[in-house]
């Protein structure tokens, strides 16, 4: 028996077998049977990317521009840096979870219908599958827009269509050709950013065809790096870094998430899965706290171009700013990048949607045609479905490019926070669960001021949810548009979450005693040995880079 079919034989064990079909769906238990098993294609660079991928998208290259015509650069970059330590809280305690258990099949609904109870499990996958296809429709919009900075003579519906299928197509062969796929996409991605931020150092010391150095000027001059928001002096600023937080969590939500449902078709994943999830933080800070702040030297916040209702591609900051500085030829360079963005990150949230919705036909939370898979282990009903719900980027053909995306923008950005809140709550039952049991110290990878950093973000996510459209409610500025937008995910949420409970009479929680910190564990334990010895050992500094990359 080689090693892939001892591997497969290992996590076949991890099959509960004390549940019937009836009782499984209520419970949220995976069932894994051979001929749904999925393919273990994903090398450690293919996770790191398709996360990066799937944080650096229109929220960075577009997005941000609202945010600093709304409220100014210092909001803006604040927004970025402070919802950067929520990613990393967040990605740690999922990172714990999956690396303890990285079977085949299991996804975050699967641990929060086993460590706190079913139906919160069912209202959370229907919510991530939601979130993920809604994401799909925005990055499409996003992609239709920048293709629209060139041309307008072709229909949008048909540059829509085209990247929907490309999107099919790279989700549809193996897992193997979408990582390799994603890992190219993604670096593309990475460069421009990191040439951007190059760009933005050398025009800030005036390296730039017109020799004037930009400094902080932009943060100076009226109106200054704060725009008051609905209020005036101290209490305003503070409105205006809270709304640039709610909008800026567009740009993070669900990133963690990816190297979370990535876990069971992962190569050694207990290797694996916490050097990408170390790796990712640390890069996307790179990124994203550099990034926003070049974004603010580069374009004052009073920039008509900035995005807005009538906006096109040229709505992105670093376009405004490389047009400003006269650079010849690199707009378009850079509106190519952030296209291979947009295709990038829809490409990731596709991924991310048809596992989910994979993972809850398992466990009967979803229809079981769901969980069909080809030979090569794609679950190709799922990949589908996920498609066809992202085709509502046709929205675009009926409106303005940024108003479709807003309203995709601002539904999935409610649902990706009321996915957190319940990732928090599932890991606090998880350590508690683990620490009842004294098994703490059998966890493979654990991460520092847990659980108290959950707490504090538990807290923080809730209010930020509660409160993201608090602007709809000064009289001046109420729009029932807005506040759907801003709340309508809310009820959709608990419908979904009281409905599944009262039809299955469920449990309100699982007994912390009663949780199950034990199943799988010694299958999963004995494929990470197997892979420890298979483990590539670098044999000079060449390999040794490329494992670090790798």
């Amino acid at each position: 028996m080689n090693h892939d079919e001892k591997a497969a034989s290992l996590e076949m064990g991890a099959e509960p077998k004390t549940l019937d079909r009836s009782a499984s769906a209520i419970a949220g238990e995976v069932n894994l049977a051979r001929g749904h098993q999925l393919e273990r294609g994903l090398k450690s660079r293919h996770i790191q990317f398709l996360a990066l991928g799937g944080a650096i998208g229109t929220g960075l290259f577009v997005g941000s521009g609202q945010i600093l015509a709304t409220v100014g650069p210092a909001p803006l970059f604040m927004a970025y840096l402070s919802m950067m330590v929520v990613v990393w809280v967040v990605m740690n305690i999922l990172a714990e979870m999956t690396t303890y258990l990285p079977m085949k099949g299991i996804s975050i609904p699967y641990f929060v219908g086993r460590f706190v109870e079913p139906s919160l499990a069912f209202a959370t996958g229907w919510n991530y599958w939601y979130a993920y296809a809604i994401l799909l429709a925005a990055e499409c919009t996003a992609g239709a827009i920048i293709i629209q900075y060139w041309t307008h003579a072709v229909p949008v519906a048909v540059w829509i269509a085209i990247q929907l299928i490309v999107v099919l197509f790279l989700n549809v062969v193996a897992v193997s050709w979408f990582g390799e796929a994603e890992f190219w996409f993604a670096s593309v991605k990475l460069f421009t950013i990191l040439g951007l931020i190059i760009l933005g150092i050398v025009l800030f010391f005036g390296g730039g065809p017109n020799h004037d150095p930009l400094y902080f000027k932009n943060w100076q001059d009226p109106p200054g790096a704060f725009v008051p928001y609905i209020g005036e002096g101290s209490w305003g600023r503070f409105l205006a870094f809270w709304t640039a937080l709610a909008r800026a969590g567009f740009s993070f939500i669900t990133s963690p998430e990816l190297i979370a449902l990535s876990a069971g078709e992962t190569v050694a994943p207990r290797r694996n899965i916490p050097k990408a999830a170390r790796r990712f933080v640390w890069r996307l800070a790179v990124f994203y706290g550099f990034g926003s702040l070049v974004i603010g030297i580069l374009v004052p916040n009073n920039n008509d171009q900035l995005l807005g209702g009538a906006s096109n591609a040229s709505a992105s900051p670093f376009v405004i700013g490389i047009q400003k500085a006269g650079i010849p030829v690199l707009n378009h360079i850079i509106n190519a990048a952030i296209l291979t963005s947009a295709w990038s990150a829809g490409n990731a949230f596709c991924f991310s949607g048809s596992r989910v919705l994979y993972s809850m036909a398992l466990n009967g939370q979803a229809p079981k045609w769901f969980a069909i898979t080809s030979k090569r282990g794609v679950p190709y009903v799922s990949v589908l479905f996920t498609v066809a719900i992202g085709a509502l980027a046709f929205l675009n053909v009926s409106n303005t490019g940024a108003v479709a995306f807003a309203w995709f923008s601002n539904l999935s950005t409610i649902s990706g926070f009321i996915a957190w809140i319940v990732v928090m709550i599932t890991y606090i039952r998880f350590h508690k669960a683990m620490k009842l049991h004294n098994m703490l110290d059998a966890l493979p990878f654990r991460t520092p001021l847990q659980p108290y950093a959950t707490y504090f973000m538990l807290c923080l996510i809730t209010i930020l949810t509660l409160t993201n459209g608090f602007q709809v409610f000064v009289p001046a500025n109420w729009s029932a548009s807005s506040f759907l937008a801003a709340y309508i995910t809310i009820p959709i949420f608990l419908v979904l979450y009281l409905g599944h409970k009262i039809w299955f009479r469920t449990p309100f929680v699982i007994k912390l005693e009663d949780i199950d910190v034990i199943t799988g564990k010694k299958e999963m334990d004995e494929l990470a040995m197997m892979d420890e010895t298979e483990k590539p050992v670098p044999r000079n500094w060449v390999e040794k880079a490329w494992y670090w990359i790798a």
